[in-house]
């Protein structure tokens, strides 16, 4: 069981954002999407999960093309993703956030606030339940986002940048988490990130895009071994 897009490409006004990019994600197993910035790695999340129609190329859900869905009927049909901005509302507190996006999708408020509340628990951040999300700090903002994917129950789970800002002790208690969501939930995570020690720490694969194609696919060993992927990401350039 797999979500898998072939073939894609993104075309903006002439410009390639994504140009024949094919990535599989298995059940069970986490994926690093990395690449300089500019890469493409965000349009192809956002291809996987309904925000973006590709040009080219097609997205499989469990062997189930998706062509035409939104991002709501995948989401009600396990393909979900956080943000790299985190898009809380300030507003609310942080149950009422989860609430929110659990009502959107059909729930009742009474189950929306049980789940919420569920999952605040999972994350241990079940004291901050009626915490307003503009009073919240920047780690505890990046669980509540987890928190609301969460919610949905997903099959495939898309982080884009769960990282960005945290330290090197808080990257390391994220890639414990993520392999614990991974084994609970039973889910396929698909992690975009710059941070190489969170990758190399938590991925069994990566998938590496450079000017919006793919340039290296395989283990971290063997994606780090490549010379493509060493010249475009790392800046080493080999010499004969």
């Amino acid at each position: 069981m797999a979500l898998s897009a072939t073939g894609i490409a993104v075309h903006f006004s002439g410009v390639r954002a994504v140009d024949d990019v094919s990535v599989t994600l298995g059940r069970g197993e986490i994926l690093g999407l990395v690449g300089p910035n500019g890469a493409g790695k965000t349009t192809m999340v956002n291809v996987f999960s309904g925000f973006q129609a590709p040009t080219a190329g097609q997205v499989n859900l469990e062997g189930q093309g998706v062509a035409g869905r939104d991002a709501a009927w995948l989401a009600r049909n396990g393909v979900v993703r956080t943000f790299q901005a985190v898009r809380l509302f300030h507003g609310l507190t942080v149950s009422e956030n989860i609430e929110a996006a659990l009502t959107s999708h059909g729930f009742s408020r009474s189950a929306a606030r049980h789940r919420a509340l569920e999952m605040l628990d999972y994350l241990g951040i079940a004291g901050r339940a009626q915490t307003r999300a503009d009073a919240l700090n920047y780690g505890d903002e990046r669980r509540v986002g987890i928190a609301r994917a969460l919610a949905l129950s997903p099959r495939f789970l898309l982080l884009d940048e769960p990282a960005a800002g945290m330290n090197v002790i808080e990257a390391e208690v994220l890639s414990d988490l993520i392999r614990r969501i991974r084994d609970d939930f039973g889910c396929g995570i698909l992690l975009i990130e710059h941070n190489m020690g969170l990758i190399t720490r938590t991925c069994e694969r990566m998938h590496v895009m450079a000017s919006g194609r793919t340039i290296a696919a395989g283990t971290p060993e063997a994606v780090f071994a490549d010379a493509a992927f060493r010249a475009a990401y790392l800046g080493i350039k080999e010499t004969a």
